[in-house]
């Protein structure tokens, strides 16, 4: 049976993404320095329709921001 990748996401604004990022950057020790913002974009065929724009991620961090954000992004859709 076929589903909507979108369909299986939580609804989420754009304060809620960046709480729940903030918070899983914040449990992370390698992570905790980056410094982002949440971006809505248009939908892709994957159903996104936000993503992080990093401007600031130690060197170190690079894979774990990465699956982090992956992982969100998994979860959530932003909310219209």
């Amino acid at each position: 049976m076929e589903h909507d990748i979108a369909s299986v996401r939580t609804p989420a604004t754009i304060q809620e993404l960046q709480a729940r990022v903030t918070a899983a950057f914040g449990r992370h020790p390698l992570c905790r320095e980056v410094q982002f913002d949440i971006v809505s974009t248009p939908k892709t065929r994957r159903g996104a329709n936000w993503t992080v724009s990093m401007n600031a991620i130690p060197p170190n961090a690079i894979w774990e921001v990465s699956e982090l954000v992956a992982d969100i992004q998994d979860a959530y859709i932003l909310a219209a």
